[in-house]
């Protein structure tokens, strides 16, 4: 017991400056939502049972323009396709673990989520107490998500404009302060390099098909360069 209350809270202060992050990106949803003329309910609905950034923006947006229900449905699908990246990516570290939980925890994984688990995957390989550490940092998450889209929405009826002051740019910060220290192998640079220079080529595509289309180049390019005892001249020879 102690240890699933250790890492429980260990799994929450590791996502702590993450949520600090993407605090700032909630209430822009709160408030945006409520600029597109959601009800409360829905906007916080929306938060509790889709829970996932990035594709509620979208969401309120086409929503906003009038599209129709299997448009909206098919644009969420596409945007949220990297969480399957995310899940390959931890699936060897869960695979043992009760379907039901790993359902359930499915639910529940974030781009802030993966970040912290990974991390402490690298630091800690085969460390027990995953699913607790999982647990917490993905309840920490999830329960200030809420909170900001509640703040953002009352915020939203009080101050005008609120969702185009920029907020969101902490979560970008985050990310970058992340990603970066852990960059330590030529496969590594070779990765975030070209996820970088492709994103900004792909920044126009529509409904952000240009981040899925880097990440996997991206981790093509990243598998290429990890090949042991190769190098892309070696490889074009083959």
């Amino acid at each position: 017991m102690q240890t699933r209350t250790k890492q429980l809270w260990l799994g929450a202060l590791e996502t702590l400056p993450l949520v600090v992050a993407a605090f700032p990106f909630g209430i822009v949803f709160g408030a945006m939502a409520h600029a597109n003329g959601l009800s409360f309910a829905v906007s916080v609905g929306m938060s509790s049972l889709v829970f996932a950034g990035a594709s509620q923006f979208i969401a309120v947006t086409l929503i906003a323009s009038a599209a129709i229900l299997p448009v909206i449905v098919l644009t969420v699908f596409v945007v949220n396709l990297r969480q399957m990246l995310y899940s390959a990516n931890l699936m060897h570290h869960v695979e043992h673990w009760p379907q039901p939980l790993r359902a359930l925890l499915a639910f529940f994984l974030t781009d802030e989520t993966f970040a912290a688990v990974t991390d402490r995957n690298n630091r800690h390989p085969g460390e027990p107490g995953l699913r607790w550490f999982y647990a917490g940092s993905a309840g920490f998450m999830y329960s200030f998500w809420q909170i900001a889209t509640v703040l953002g929405y009352t915020l939203g009826e009080r101050i005008p404009g609120l969702a185009n002051w920029g907020l969101d740019v902490a979560m970008i910060v985050a990310f970058i302060g992340i990603v970066v220290p852990a960059l330590k192998r030529r496969a590594d640079w070779g990765c975030a390099a070209v996820a970088f220079f492709s994103a900004l080529i792909t920044y126009s595509w529509p409904h952000q098909s240009g981040l899925l289309f880097s990440s996997l180049l991206a981790i093509a390019v990243g598998l290429l360069l990890s090949r042991p005892g190769q190098n892309p001249e070696a490889l074009l020879n083959e």
